[in-house]
């Protein structure tokens, strides 16, 4: 099966809108082993939608059409491939009484053109809108299966998983269940992970592994299919031993964990409270901590001070330490832990320091930070890094990091 995924809207090319839509749709259609090829985005242009959908005909097999589905005169998606296909467009009934009972359940006036929305492919298997008015629809013509879905995502995600994926599933002749799990790295990049892992992506059948980079982690996801959800996981659990073997050290979590709500289960979980002092990051870190659920049993406060009279005036540092070592220095990050974590009285201290740039500071280029972790034991532990990008991308990545290397003692 070879996908196209075509979103229609004007909207989408004046950048008043992301197509969240079409990452959504292609993420689980590789759950289910479809591959896409292409992805078109085309205004409210009956021409237009004409032309990319004949281009689409001549390169898939499958064509899943997102937005267009609703009353108004520019929503033409389901007009322009009814003329296509050479197919009547008719009124589903169901469909039509479910519009008239949403008027009539939130009070207001139904026009005309809302009946609109009830007008589906003659021949098309109806796909129920759950949270909205306009249907889905699917059909196969010619060898080519359509597949289409409204625009607004809270509605066009629950249609695609309840209502297309069987469809999809029943054309692809397999009651098979399909599983994934998602390991996710931190510390390690796209193309590095890649190499080292390259032997399991290039004999991988059942389960597949398909490497994926994003704005705050690496991934690999696992994904097998089987009889059963628990066979299908039978299938996953020696790939992945195999690939933490190799990269487990990367490793902060899987599935849906994110950096932060990783720190915050680990923290929670084992009972331990935090504290951080922040001068590069400039309260980041806290930030992102800050938006877990429950963290306010662990996250005691922190201070932000970003320059050296504040690192000595909130945490009584000694200015020695600076003029001695410098505010970007190994010294610098341990001080701002160890002092931050006696200042709040917690188990663990952070301490962030470094030069975001765009100019180099203390003799060090831009780029450089340090972060310190007071431990519960008072040891403290240092990490230096060198960070190439934009000011705020290091400020941003150092905060990460520094999640990262708690989420590592705290495992």
């Amino acid at each position: 099966m070879k996908a196209e995924i075509i979103a229609v809207g004007s909207e989408l090319l004046l950048g008043q809108i992301t197509n969240t839509n079409g990452a959504f749709i292609s993420q689980k259609l590789a759950e289910i082993g479809v591959d896409i090829h292409y992805h078109t985005v085309v205004g409210d242009n009956p021409k237009r939608l004409d032309e990319a959908i004949a281009i689409a005909q001549q390169r898939a097999n499958t064509i899943i059409f997102t937005g267009g589905l609703g009353p108004t005169k520019d929503d033409l998606t389901k007009e322009t491939i009814a003329a296509r296909l050479g197919v009547s467009l008719v009124s589903n009934e169901e469909a039509l009484t479910e519009i008239q009972a949403y008027f009539k359940r939130t009070g207001r006036h139904m026009t005309e053109n809302n009946k609109k929305q009830a007008l589906v492919l003659d021949g098309s298997h109806v796909l129920p809108n759950r949270h909205g008015m306009a249907p889905g629809m699917a059909m196969e013509k010619d060898g080519i299966r359509y597949i289409l879905l409204p625009g607004p995502p809270h509605e066009m995600k629950p249609m695609f998983e309840k209502e297309a994926i069987p469809f999809l599933l029943g054309v692809l002749g397999t009651n098979d269940v399909i599983a994934s799990r998602v390991l996710k790295f931190y510390g390690i990049g796209e193309a590095e992970l890649e190499d080292r892992v390259q032997a399991i992506l290039d004999k991988q059948t059942n389960p597949t592994v398909a490497p994926l980079a994003s704005p705050d982690a690496v991934t690999l996801r696992l994904t097998a299919k089987a009889a059963s959800r628990d066979a299908a996981e039978q299938l996953m659990d020696p790939v992945e031993e195999e690939i933490r073997a190799i990269v487990g050290d990367f490793i902060y979590g899987m599935n849906e964990d994110t950096l932060s709500s990783k720190a915050a289960e680990l923290l929670l979980n084992k009972g331990l409270t935090i504290s951080a002092a922040e001068s590069l990051t400039a309260g980041l870190f806290l930030a992102e901590l800050a938006g877990e659920a429950g963290i306010s049993a662990s996250l005691k406060g922190g201070v932000i001070v970003y320059n050296e009279q504040a690192k000595v005036e909130q945490l009584e540092i000694s200015p020695s330490l600076f003029n001695e070592f410098g505010v970007v220095s190994k010294e610098c990050a341990a001080a701002l832990a160890l002092h931050v974590k006696r200042k709040f009285n917690s188990d663990i201290g952070i301490g962030l320091t470094g030069v975001a740039g765009p100019d180099p500071h203390d003799n060090e280029p831009v780029g450089t930070v340090w972060i310190g972790i007071a431990l519960q034991d008072g040891t403290v532990e240092t990490y230096n890094l060198s960070l190439s990008g934009s000011r705020n991308a290091n400020r941003k990545r150092a905060a990460h990091y520094a999640l990262y290397y708690l989420i590592k003692h705290l495992q």
